[in-house]
């Protein structure tokens, strides 16, 4: 029988791009799906499913049996939660498992998804990589990144756990549903609901460039090594200058300082809790903002033989889908 490759993360937005890629390269798919996630992004894919959640590890014990391969994207991806143990136990604890397990299975080499969230910043505009020292990490989102990341990285010490880790800055692109908080930047852009902002600094990259990285790492990572994923550094000003120039609509025009906005982010969060939404503007957000995140994809270069495109193709490529999705005119 032929062996399984399996997968979290798969009705998500890089996670269905792996999987994809994984299909093009002949794997034969097992796929850890919630019951009632949206599986859009699954449609057209050859894949055995099997239901299950990262908080309940009876769920994908016995389907890790027979796998080779154990690519773990599934994470809750969100800048503002109102119950943050609740991210902390799927991120951290369910990682925590879901390796245990896949190790007990037999699995022979593991992809961990984690993010450039987990790394150190350097934020004066320089540029971070793998070694970047981490110093303060703010948001719930980052730490639970952090956090889970350091999981991995004991288990690889202590337990020869066989993984390696790829740290994906910020994709962008087709088949972001939910969407992330970085393609609803995009749709709030193009639609016009953003006339201000305030400026940072991120690294932008195409989804199906970090799937293919995350298939590079599996073939050429070396276990408990990290990867930067990452694309093209870029300001956020120039990010929606760009995106509004492919849109053909009028650019973000004003710009604001984090103090100003500080009393918003306040009342967002607050009108967030009382009506069960997603703040526009968070706290931690503005925090964030600070420092640039601009990194770093030499190592998975030089490594992986790993590429990317143009952060203009990659934001013409996502506002191309929204706008057939019809979340745009």
């Amino acid at each position: 029988m032929v062996a399984s490759t399996f997968v979290t993360g798969v009705t998500g937005f890089v996670g269905s791009a792996v999987a994809r890629k994984l299909v093009e390269r002949g794997h034969r798919l097992k796929l850890l799906v919630r019951k009632n996630s949206n599986k859009t992004n699954l449609v057209g894919l050859d894949a055995e499913l099997v239901e299950g959640d990262l908080s309940k590890p009876e769920t994908f014990v016995d389907a890790l049996r027979g796998c080779q391969y154990l690519f773990h994207v599934a994470a809750d991806y969100r800048l503002w939660v109102p119950d943050p143990e609740q991210m902390m136990r799927i991120n951290v604890e369910g990682t925590r498992q879901l390796m245990i397990a896949a190790q007990a299975a037999g699995v022979e080499k593991i992809v961990y998804c984690s993010s450039v969230a987990a790394l150190g910043l350097v934020g004066d505009g320089s540029v971070a990589d793998e070694t970047t020292p981490v110093h303060h990490i703010v948001g719930v989102y980052k730490q639970s990144k952090y956090q889970a990341e350091q999981v991995v990285l004991q288990l690889i010490k202590d337990q020869q756990l066989p993984a390696v880790i790829v740290n994906p800055s910020t994709p962008i692109g087709p088949r972001d549903i939910k969407p992330t908080p970085t393609g609803q930047m995009i749709l709030d852009c193009v639609q016009g609901k953003m006339p201000a902002y305030v400026d940072t600094g991120l690294n932008i990259v195409h989804v199906d460039d970090v799937a293919e990285g995350h298939l590079l790492a599996l073939e050429k990572g070396k276990i408990g090594e990290k990867y930067i994923l990452g694309g093209e550094n870029m300001f956020l000003r120039d990010f929606f200058a760009m995106t509004s120039k492919i849109a053909g609509v009028r650019p973000p025009f004003i710009r604001l300082n984090q103090k100003i906005v500080w009393p918003v982010a306040v009342v967002s969060e607050w009108m967030a809790r009382q009506f069960d939404t997603q703040p526009r503007v968070t706290r931690e957000m503005l925090k964030m903002s600070y420092k640039k995140m601009f990194f770093s994809s030499a190592k998975a270069q030089r490594e992986l033989g790993y590429t990317h495109r143009s952060a203009f193709d990659a934001i013409q490529d996502a506002v191309t889908w929204f706008q057939r999705q019809g979340n745009v005119r």
